[in-house]
């Protein structure tokens, strides 16, 4: 361990100093703790660091950048943040800089070299800069005149030739403001996050249970009886799961562990706020871990359900919520026939599992009055990922799981406020009821087509249909698929305008011209105002609204908030009489939030409900009132056909995933510590039988091809490590992988790109960087 503040990197990533380690089988623990400090510190230093995670998830503070895993509305702890928490804030409290001295050291075909590790990692931007077409090195310039060449792009072209993308990290009220801007403009050209992560629950959960939200609180995880886990792994994602996990099981209740790859936080939990966690054996957390193959989701849930109805058939009423049923679903007949045979020589081939493993996690069920199923981006990055959820809502519906205590349907959002900006409306599908308000709130005319989502926008840079790209937050460069044709597409556009913290790969892959603009993170205070500080909100995965506040000194005083740069964004595209008061809304932000109670369905007094202790709940009908608000007021039982990855022969599934140093395109490290990996990215875990049958050796360096409808995608140098995920699977690092996800390789519905679903093979990395003979001695040599 190394403490004290330490200066940004110089070297960047070698990937020959790879070193691979026996995987954990432990999360969390004193370990995790040190590592938090170690990052923090070095970043921030002692004071500074401090200064903010006693802030963290506090309230009156601020919430996390990272994850939107919910604080108790009781007694909070006094650390409430996990390790990557506080590497998330460590990243944004940076007392490094980047301003015009090194923009002008550094040229684009530099930096287009370097990795985002070491991108990131310079530090905060500090002023705004601009690069225009035929220069080599981003330049400063003024406030205004960067809002003036905005308003001037903008207008220049047509609405729908502009494209808003939009970063979950965005407050409610920023987001709010966004939307505002675009549909004043006259598009609904809005992708975001959601797009590329959740989108796939949304699209299932809308039409079956009337909302495309979860339907637990904290309390529910706290007292449920069984709950599955299901493609996710919280250990690195959402650690303070572990403890609600931890919490249930104290109580008794049980997990089931759903996932390709052994997690470690899915098997003991070590909580160092406790002393079993610090001196102990910590907490077992699964009951029962299924290594189900990647894909292979629904045909478990088809599995589960016709072991449910089995069960009722044998013992009538003891199993089926029939009352609950009758009252509230529909389409219940069609889905018991459909379930009523099952082919189990199938279902084992598309799970992996066997009939054995399934039928003893269906008996968990038939025991549990209370269940809730969790799931993250292992099940929605499917081409079937719609039809999967479905399939878990079937079975949830079928027991009655919903409107009661410890039970319901639990996608568990990444990204802190990517579920706020969905409900302030930052969607490409906006619904009639949200323009029609926005209109009559605002005496504007919003438009009423669909606009692009986040794989239509990079199909329209393609066509050369986008003029102007802006994104709030966010690094869509390296956050979308098939990564060499997306940023391509970014090059052609006239004008890219980036409001960002921090540099990344999106300000390298710049249009014609390009902005920079920076602007204060969550931890930053925002006090030039006429009247003084203000605040923002954001939404967490369980449909809480709360303030969050930041409080440190900014590290530079050409920072601007996220709501002041969109009003005056706006203010330069439409001019000083627009009808919009976008002023009014940046120097006062509870004149934002008193629009939102009038717009927005939950939000009413908004002002004065987000200032008491713990925020308010949002409505959400299955869970408060156990009705459903879909187009026909009932929960929808639905049929889906069998569905599973079957890749050609020789080639294996390919899953993207993070390491533990990482949250979604930032790196605050290159330790991947819990499976074992360190150094290095370029990894492909492969399974030992499978590594066998390709003919390659542990540590061999290869090229790895996908292949999508006869179209082959690259990602060259990449080293295979043995590593026991499911046979038949591999896993490799985003966003380096994502060049391998070919745009049209996207989930049925949701339109989410296919970053669990890539079919490739290996082929000998012929660059002289490695022999077979030199990877077996680095093997040997345990590097």
């Amino acid at each position: 361990m190394k403490f004290g503040k330490q200066p940004a990197p110089v070297a960047d990533i070698n990937e020959d100093l790879l070193e691979v380690h026996k995987p954990k089988t432990e999360a969390a623990g004193v370990k995790a703790v040190m590592v938090a400090l170690e990052r923090a510190v070095a970043q921030a230093g002692v004071t500074r660091t401090a200064q903010s995670l006693l802030r963290l998830n506090q309230r009156g503070g601020f919430d996390c950048p990272g994850c939107a895993w919910p604080e108790s509305d009781k007694k909070r702890k006094a650390a409430e943040f996990c390790e990557n928490g506080a590497k998330a804030v460590a990243e944004e409290n940076t007392l490094r800089t980047v301003g015009a001295e090194f923009w002008a050291k550094h040229s684009i075909a530099e930096l287009s070299e370097k990795t985002e590790y070491w991108l990131g990692n310079q530090g905060r931007l500090s002023e705004p800069m601009v690069i225009r077409e035929g220069e080599t090195h981003y330049s400063p310039i003024s406030w205004n005149d960067a809002f003036e060449l905005i308003g001037e792009h903008i207008r220049a072209t047509t609405p729908d030739r502009s494209v808003f993308y939009t970063s979950g990290r965005t407050a409610n009220e920023t987001a709010f403001l966004y939307q505002l801007f675009a549909r004043a403009l006259g598009t609904n050209n809005l992708p975001d996050c959601s797009n590329m992560c959740h989108e796939s629950s949304g699209s299932a959960l809308n039409p079956t249970i009337g909302i495309g939200k979860g339907t637990v609180s904290l309390d529910d995880i706290h007292d449920s009886e069984l709950i599955f886990v299901v493609g996710q792994n919280p250990g690195t994602n959402h650690p303070r799961m572990l403890s609600a996990l931890k919490e249930c099981k104290d109580k008794g209740g049980k997990v089931v562990a759903v996932n390709p790859l052994p997690e470690a936080g899915l098997f003991n939990f070590k909580d160092p706020q406790t002393v079993s966690g610090v001196v102990g054996g910590g907490t077992p957390l699964a009951d029962e871990y299924l290594q189900i193959k990647v894909g292979g989701d629904l045909a478990l849930f088809q599995a589960l359900g016709h072991l449910l109805l089995e069960a009722e058939e044998k013992n009538p009423g003891t199993v089926v919520d029939h009352s609950f049923i009758a009252a509230q679903t529909d389409g219940f007949d069609a889905y018991r026939d459909a379930r009523r045979t099952l082919d189990w020589d199938e279902t084992e081939k598309a799970t992996g599992l066997d009939r054995a493993q399934i039928e003893k996690v269906a008996g968990m069920l038939l025991a549990s009055k209370a269940s809730i199923f969790c799931w993250a981006l292992g099940v929605t990055q499917q081409p079937h990922s719609v039809d999967t959820i479905k399939e878990m809502v079937n079975v949830l519906l079928l027991q009655g799981n919903f409107g009661k205590p410890g039970a319901g349907a639990c996608p568990v959002r990444g990204h802190s406020n990517v579920q706020g900006d969905r409900t302030m409306g930052i969607w490409e599908k906006p619904k009639e009821w949200l323009l029609a308000a926005l209109d009559a709130e605002f005496g504007i005319t919003s438009p009423r087509h669909h606009g692009h989502d986040a794989v239509e926008s990079m199909e329209a840079f393609d066509r050369d249909e986008v003029d102007v790209f802006v994104s709030m937050g966010g690094n869509f460069s390296l956050a979308c698929s098939d990564t060499e044709a997306l940023e391509a597409g970014m090059q052609r556009i006239g004008l890219t305008v980036h409001i960002s913290t921090k540099p990344n790969r999106s300000h390298i892959v710049h249009g014609r011209t390009s902005l920079i603009l920076p602007t204060l993170g969550r931890t930053d205070k925002d006090d030039k105002h006429p009247k003084g500080a203000q605040f923002l909100s954001v939404e967490d995965s369980m449909s809480v609204v709360h303030s969050t506040q930041g409080r440190l000194t900014p590290v530079s005083e050409h920072l601007l908030a996220e709501p002041v740069i969109v009003a005056r964004m706006a203010e330069a595209t439409f001019g000083p009489d627009h009808s919009v008061d976008w002023r009014g809304m940046a120097e006062d932000y509870d004149v934002i939030r008193d629009h939102i109670s009038r717009v927005l369905p939950g939000f009413e007094d908004f002002n004065a409900r987000v200032r008491t202790k713990n925020g308010f709940v949002l409505p959400n009908p299955p869970r408060d009132t156990r009705s459903f608000a879909t187009d026909i007021g009932r929960g929808r039982f639905t049929v889906s056909p069998l569905e599973y990855l079957t890749p050609p022969p020789g080639h294996l599934v390919l899953q993207t995933i993070r390491s533990h140093d990482q949250y979604n395109t930032t790196y605050y490290g290159l330790d991947d510590r819990y499976r074992g990996i360190s150094g290095g990215r370029r990894v492909i875990l492969i399974h030992p039988e499978d590594l066998a049958e390709s003919g390659f050796q542990d540590r061999e360096l290869v090229d790895v091809v996908s292949t999508f409808q006869g179209v082959d995608r690259r990602a060259d140098k990449f080293r295979l490590v043995a590593y026991p995920t499911a046979k038949g699977c591999a896993a490799a690092y985003f966003p380096e992988a994502n060049a391998l996800v070919h745009k049209e390789n996207v989930a049925r519905e949701s339109n989410t790109p296919g970053f669990k679903a890539m079919f490739v093979r290996f082929e000998p990395h012929t660059d002289g960087d490695a022999t077979a003979e030199e990877s077996a001695s680095l093997q040997a040599s345990g590097v």
